[in-house]
């Protein structure tokens, strides 16, 4: 039994050697040290050997069975080792090719000019009031002074749910909802930006959907200086600090006064060119003070709360800004064209 186990011992430490991928050492592994093994069939015929030999082969045994298992997780760590190495190798990086640029993202000139918007009017002291795009004609229109069958309301014909509900055709459903919540007292200062939806044939200067932001300041003692004051310093903000705004008399069913806002012309300074079509001056905006009745059906005191609102299209703000010729150009998701405004 003694030569038998030296000689399972020697095999094994053979094949070990020989051994050159981690199956194969774990095939030999389980032939030799298994429970089905030499070693342990081996092991099984201690009972014909005498009480004096049994200890002294068990022990060898052991020993044959240690040296077996020493010398395969020897030689698995240098296989593992060289595993390691070969797929290091195989998945060198070559760190001297240049590197591929990644494409970062911009903001839609929409956005962008939203974004400008909103931090000129927060930094003025404003909050920003949002609500919802499905809209009752109750906060669409009634409680803007625009009652059922009043002419004004053709103005803004939209896409209608039921007779009582529809897409907002702008976003003063939101000042008046907005001046329900404050019940009456002031002040209020705020800016409404959305998207709004009218029943309009698509064309280079028209969409059936397109983005507002409107301003709504309730408080007491506001007046017609103070709109222009605001406006002038908006208008200042988005197209240069040499602008000039004038006011003309208009029409709006929410505010009385009302006014349209022009601004001087940035690309001539006022002289007239292909951009403001001559005159000097180019439309942003219309504004006005807020109409009593829309002070009173919102729960304020017209007596002692006055107020401003005006709205504007950031499309056309963009278009302006950027030398924009059609709406459309914003809404077909042309990649070179959104490109072109990375840095705006």
């Amino acid at each position: 039994m003694q030569e038998q186990l030296k000689q399972l011992q020697l095999e094994a430490l053979e094949k070990i050697q020989t051994a050159n991928d981690l199956k194969s050492l774990n095939d030999i592994r389980v032939s030799y040290l298994g429970k089905k093994g030499p070693i342990t069939e081996a092991l099984r015929g201690m009972g014909k050997l005498s009480a004096e030999e049994r200890p002294l082969m068990g022990a060898l045994a052991n020993e044959v069975r240690e040296s077996i298992a020493t010398s395969i997780a020897a030689k698995q760590e240098g296989l593992e080792e060289a595993a390691v190495e070969e797929k290091l190798a195989a998945e060198t990086i070559d760190v001297t090719l240049p590197g591929r640029p990644v494409r970062a993202g911009n903001h839609h000139p929409i956005t962008a000019v939203i974004e400008e918007i909103e931090d000129l009017f927060l930094g003025m002291g404003y909050s920003v009031e949002e609500g919802p795009e499905v809209e009752t004609d109750y906060f669409n229109f009634e409680a803007l002074n625009l009652p059922k069958g009043h002419p004004a309301r053709d103005m803004q014909d939209s896409f209608y749910i039921t007779d009582e509900t529809l897409l907002r055709t702008h976003t003063s459903p939101v000042q008046a909802r907005t001046m329900q919540k404050y019940k009456g007292q002031g002040p209020v200062k705020i800016i409404c930006p959305g998207k709004v939806y009218r029943r309009d044939n698509d064309d280079a200067t028209h969409s059936h959907q397109f983005t507002q932001i409107e301003g709504l300041v309730i408080d007491e003692n506001i007046s017609m200086s103070d709109l222009k004051g605001t406006l002038e310093a908006f208008a200042k903000k988005m197209f240069g600090e040499d602008r000039e705004i004038r006011l003309r008399p208009s029409f709006f069913p929410f505010t009385e006064p009302s006014v349209e806002i022009d601004v001087s012309c940035f690309a001539c300074g006022g002289h007239g060119c292909n951009v403001c079509k001559g005159t000097g001056w180019i439309e942003i905006l219309g504004a006005g003070m807020v109409h009593p009745n829309v002070l009173e059906m919102a729960g304020f005191d017209s007596k002692k709360y006055s107020g401003f609102a005006f709205g504007m299209g950031p499309e056309r703000i963009a278009m302006l800004k950027y030398g924009i010729d059609d709406i459309r150009h914003y809404y077909t998701n042309d990649v070179r064209f959104l490109k072109q405004f990375k840095r705006a």
